[in-house]
């Protein structure tokens, strides 16, 4: 079975400007209103299935919720489906913003 990493914020961080990563935010609407990763894809868990096709399985994919958990799901699917280099953002947008990453509405 295909599995995904997790990465802590600060090696998202530093993994961000150096490398071509594609970042999904997979809360709600409402949720990502509040603020966001910047460049992040907006793609709601429950829409995941239907729009795997919007991703590109050739980039690194990052996925990230409000504390990890949806994320970590939207990960193992991603894997399931042929990605193969998938990380889960652990914390999610909340350990991000603790650790000093930038979030905007």
């Amino acid at each position: 079975m295909a599995e995904f990493k997790n990465i802590t914020a600060e090696e998202l961080q530093h993994l961000l400007p150096n490398n071509k990563v594609q970042l999904v935010d997979v809360r709600t609407d409402a949720e990502i209103a509040r603020g966001r990763i910047v460049g992040a894809l907006a793609l709601p868990l429950h829409l995941l299935p239907m729009r795997m096709g919007d991703l590109d399985a050739a980039l690194t994919t990052v996925f990230y919720c409000q504390m990890g958990g949806r994320s970590a799901q939207a990960a193992a699917f991603a894997a399931a489906q042929g990605h193969s280099d998938v990380f889960n953002l652990q914390g999610g947008i909340t350990a991000w913003a603790h650790s000093g990453g930038e979030v905007v509405a």
